[in-house]
């Protein structure tokens, strides 16, 4: 059975037991995409119907009234080792929940916190892949509408996170086992107060609930060409982000045709620390609310 617990609020951490994070990292790119997923926003990209369904599903989702407001159910599950229980309070998931509440509020999504889950188990809490199957397949709940996070101790992989992006795996199956490995896995001590210096103010989650939303990284393919993260108003960027770099401005791909652009080092889906961060764009609006209307409502 399942160790459950409940933590008190404790003050500052130790500096030296704080976890460090030099450059922000996340695990999910289009090597872990489907198939019918690259279809789809390569037909939303080019505005073609390739007759292929991903992509009449895709520009179909996409005609849908995108200013409909979305509430995702959500659920996060609080992922300990023994001697870091203490390390997150009672307080951090009220807190997370409020911050993508709050990140989103401007883009017709919000976040209904319906469960929290508190685990003491060294192996989950690291999450190596034999073990995360095992921890998502006991701890997940709702369908592939409701929103999973993994809120782990000690993440492996030298990420602050990952998430799986969406796909037809449901197919209107509300059979759970077919999605279990669905949902986002992010540091605990990125959550707001948390232990992980310039990433603690919860946009850990923010950045990896966009993946969950459909959405790929700013700088996808780390190249001036291409159609980078497949959405036409993120500057092209060839370079994740570092920190938070506005003087002089940060210009990756500096040789762009037209008015030289810079970096969107703002933009959720970059690398930036969570200070840095201030919002999506429209496009990107567009492109949530077209991926949630094709691959989850309705599972």
């Amino acid at each position: 059975m399942i160790t459950h617990f409940l933590l008190a609020s404790l003050g500052l951490l130790a500096a030296a037991s704080n976890p460090k994070f030099k450059h922000f990292d996340c695990g999910t790119d289009t090597s872990h995409a489907s198939e019918d997923f690259m279809k789809s926003i390569a037909a939303l990209h080019d505005n073609k119907n390739s007759g292929s369904p991903a992509a009449r599903a895709g520009l179909s989702a996409r005609d849908k009234d995108n200013n409909s407001a979305i509430t995702v159910d959500a659920v996060f599950h609080i992922v300990a080792k023994e001697d870091k229980r203490s390390d997150i309070s009672n307080d951090m998931p009220s807190a997370q929940i409020d911050t993508l509440n709050e990140a989103y509020k401007n883009y017709g999504i919000q976040f209904d916190l319906i469960n929290v889950t508190w685990t003491t188990n060294d192996a989950w809490a690291v999450g190596e892949k034999d073990a995360d199957a095992a921890m998502k397949k006991a701890l997940r709940q709702g369908t592939y509408r409701t929103l999973n996070v993994y809120f782990q101790t000690d993440l492996t992989g030298g990420v602050l996170g990952r998430c799986t992006l969406p796909s037809n795996v449901a197919n209107g199956k509300l059979d759970p086992t077919v999605y279990a490995n669905d949902g986002c896995n992010v540091n605990a001590n990125t959550m707001p107060d948390g232990a992980m210096d310039g990433f603690n103010k919860g946009m850990t989650a923010v950045h990896e609930t966009g993946h969950w939303l459909g959405l790929l990284h700013t700088f996808e393919g780390y190249s001036c060409d291409g159609p980078g993260d497949f959405i036409d108003d993120t500057p092209q960027e060839s370079q994740s982000t570092d920190g938070c770099p506005e003087s002089p401005p940060k210009r990756s791909c500096p040789n762009q045709s037209g008015n030289v652009k810079d970096d969107p080092i703002h933009n959720y889906m970059d690398y930036s620390i969570d200070s840095c961060y201030t919002g999506f764009t429209p496009k990107q609006h567009d492109r949530m609310h077209s991926m949630y209307n094709m691959y989850r409502d309705g599972n």
